[in-house]
């Protein structure tokens, strides 16, 4: 059977990871004298890089496990789909650790955000009752909700308390960038929006649907606060506050928002042929390692951002970001290339790898 593919989720992977190269680069460079919540345009792009990792992970909830429950039928061990995935969630702990190794960074919690579904859809195909969707709204509710009591707790105060750091650092540590808790609770919800696109794939370019997206992000996004009052009033807790988990669902609001408009512009473009663009959101790996050593100097040391770091007037920043951007574009054009010439390096590590996570080529 041919599988139905949802180029708006390419376009989203794309747009998110190229707001991430301008978010990280602009934030690094831009002096400390213009980082002015006054100014409507710097109030613009910190609106903006507030939505840009929570598309990210989202996304990546989305795809991961789209693609998986194409294989629904299979045994869990013998869908190619798991196996990919285990390798997936070991390649993105080694890089994310390689790339900033005392730190909790978003590779890492995307891998453990991988693991995390594959192990619930292990439950789903062993129980066969609930359905799916049901253990990721509920994981990703769980996750959302624990920020209630992760909010309380003191900057200097590290969970779980007498545990290793890097283990601190997944949960509430010293490190900890992109914590599992409250972070991975996108990846859960968009795994639950990625079963739900799945089975009514179908339906996905109806108005009735794209309707539908739009209306629950913007529930989310503009009134979900006002309900978290209200509710908050009632329990009257002294300590632990509904409403702080408003900026996480007000992301998701936005995403969902996002989504909504995407799906709208494919069903008035019609089919979308492969292109560069789509090829920068299938190689968001890739861009991702490559930016922490040429920005931050992972792994070498030496990085742009010892000559740029706040040092950049916006005048200045602009051009810049926009080479900092173009670079990695021109890469990715030119990257079947520079994997062809590779081949001899990259083919027997990944024949190497394949065989032992047991995956088909």
């Amino acid at each position: 059977m041919q599988k139905t593919r949802l180029y708006f989720i390419d376009i989203a992977r794309s747009i998110a990871i190229l707001l991430m190269l301008e978010g990280h680069f602009v934030d690094n460079a831009l002096m400390d004298v213009y980082r002015d919540t006054n100014n409507d345009i710097y109030n613009a792009w910190l609106f903006v890089r507030g939505f840009t990792s929570p598309i990210f992970l989202t996304i990546t909830g989305i795809v991961f496990t789209y693609l998986l429950i194409g294989n629904n039928h299979l045994e869990y061990f013998k869908n190619n789909r798991i196996k990919k995935g285990y390798k997936r969630v070991v390649e993105l702990l080694f890089w994310g650790y390689v790339v900033q190794v005392y730190a909790f960074h978003v590779l890492q919690c995307i891998g453990i955000g991988i693991l995390s579904i594959l192990i619930l859809y292990g439950i789903y195909k062993a129980v066969k009752i609930i359905p799916l969707w049901v253990y990721f709204f509920f994981a990703g509710t769980i996750i959302f909700s624990s920020y209630i009591v992760i909010s309380s707790w003191p900057k200097e105060y590290y969970w779980p308390e007498s545990a290793p750091i890097f283990i601190q650092n997944m949960f509430h540590g010293k490190y900890s960038i992109f914590p599992i808790l409250p972070r991975m609770g996108y990846t859960m919800y968009g795994a639950m929006i990625g079963v739900i696109l799945y089975t009514y794939k179908s339906k996905v370019k109806e108005w009735s649907f794209i309707l539908s997206v739009f209306l629950i992000g913007a529930f989310l996004y503009f009134f979900l606060k006002d309900l978290l009052l209200i509710l908050d009033g009632i329990f009257a807790h002294p300590i632990y506050h509904l409403y702080k988990v408003d900026w996480l669902y007000e992301c998701l609001g936005m995403v969902l928002i996002i989504l909504s408009i995407l799906i709208t512009l494919e069903k008035f473009i019609g089919e979308i042929k492969p292109n560069l663009f789509l090829k920068i959101g299938q190689n968001t790996l890739t861009i991702y390692i490559l930016h922490m050593v040429l920005l931050y100097g992972s792994i070498t040391g030496f990085g742009i951002n010892r000559v740029i770091h706040k040092n950049l007037t916006p005048w200045q920043i602009v051009p810049a970001t926009i080479c900092f951007i173009l670079f990695f574009i021109t890469l990715i054009y030119y990257l079947d290339e520079i994997k062809l010439k590779l081949d001899f390096i990259l083919k027997p590590i990944k024949k190497l790898v394949n065989k032992l996570f047991y995956i088909k080529d």
